[in-house]
C-alpha cells in the first residue's frame, strides 16, 4: 500500500510540475485576424497569446509587437498563430521593372536621373537598378523617401 502511495504522490508531482511548467510560458504577438500578403501590420491587427516558453526558442517567431508593427506580411498569417520573422518584411519602395530617382552625391556634386528597378527593396537595401537612356546597371541603397542612393 505505501508503494502504491508512494506512487501516486511521484505521479502528482510530475502534473504539478508540468502544469507550473505550462504556466510559465512566453507571451508572443500573434494576428488578431487573418492579415493577407501585402498587408501592412499595426498594433491594432496584433494580440499577445500565452505559447510554451521552447515555442520561440524552436521557431524564429517574434517575440515582440515592435519586431513586426510596420512591416509587410509576406504571405498569409493566421489567426493566434505565432508570426514567423520570415514570413514579414520591409515595405517595399522600390518594385522591380518600376521607374526610380537614383541619386548621386558626392563633393557638392549631385546628379539624378530616371532608371529602372531591377529588384525590389524596402528603405536601407540594395537594389540593382538600370539607368533608361545608357542601359548601364549599377546597384544602390534605397532611401526612406524611396530614391536610390549610389556611393562612389
Amino acid at each position: 500500500m505505501t508503494k502504491v502511495l508512494r506512487t501516486l504522490t511521484v505521479l502528482f508531482a510530475v502534473l504539478g510540475l508540468t502544469q507550473a511548467v505550462q504556466a510559465a510560458g512566453i507571451q508572443l504577438p500573434v494576428p488578431r485576424q487573418t492579415i493577407p500578403p501585402g498587408t501592412e501590420l499595426s498594433h491594432q491587427d496584433l494580440i499577445e497569446r500565452k505559447f510554451p516558453s521552447r515555442a520561440a526558442q524552436q521557431f524564429a517567431v517574434a517575440a515582440h509587437r515592435s519586431q513586426v508593427v510596420g512591416l509587410v506580411a509576406r504571405r498569409t498569417l493566421l489567426p493566434g498563430q505565432p508570426i514567423p520573422v520570415s514570413a514579414v518584411e520591409k515595405p517595399l519602395l522600390v518594385k522591380r521593372g518600376e521607374p526610380a530617382r537614383l541619386v548621386f552625391h558626392e563633393q557638392g556634386l549631385m546628379i539624378i536621373m530616371q532608371v529602372e528597378a531591377l529588384q525590389n527593396g524596402g528603405a536601407g537595401s540594395f537594389v540593382r537598378v538600370r539607368n533608361v537612356d545608357s542601359g548601364l546597371v549599377v546597384s544602390g541603397r534605397v532611401q526612406q523617401d524611396g530614391s536610390i542612393r549610389v556611393e562612389n
